[in-house]
């Protein structure tokens, strides 16, 4: 079993704090490794990602995907089936789950898709301009460059 003591780093850091919490979840839920349903994360595009899920004998009506608070929350009930069938091997796993991905800072789900027993989840990374990096005009010479001044006009 890891123990992890992740106390000095909430000492000696400012704004780090989902940092710890992102590692103090990983090795919490390494223990209980869950298995079902199994998944596929897959980078499509530089700031493009999708995650397939097998659900198998679930319908669409059955599936509920919702993101809350920087966490992708997919979960499946199936709906209550009458006693009408007798089954001699029930081999396809149909019980309820809900799967939880936590995604980065600008990650965004763009859109959901059922199809041949698979839900695919589409997701983009859009960084703010403010974040982009830019590219600073170095301007040569000895005396420093006019500046264009503009007078600043009320609103109202």
């Amino acid at each position: 079993m890891r123990s992890f003591d992740l106390a000095p780093l909430y000492r000696a850091t400012v704004g780090f704090d989902q940092v710890a919490d992102l590692m103090d979840r990983a090795f919490t839920n390494d223990v209980g490794h869950q298995s079902y349903p199994p998944y596929n994360i897959e980078k499509t595009d530089e700031n493009a990602y999708c995650i397939s899920i097998a659900v198998a004998g679930f319908s669409g009506d059955d599936l509920g995907v919702e993101v809350k608070e920087n966490a992708l929350i997919v979960t499946a009930k199936k709906a209550e089936e009458d006693g009408e069938r007798t089954y001699l091997h029930r081999g396809i796993a149909t019980r309820a789950f809900e799967r939880r991905f936590t995604l980065a800072d600008h990650v965004r789900v763009t859109g959901a898709t059922h199809a041949d027993g698979m839900l695919h989840i589409d997701l983009v990374r859009e960084v703010p301009e403010v974040l982009k990096p830019r590219r600073i005009e170095i301007v040569s010479g000895s005396a420093p460059a006019e500046q264009d001044v503009v007078e600043a006009k009320p609103f109202n």
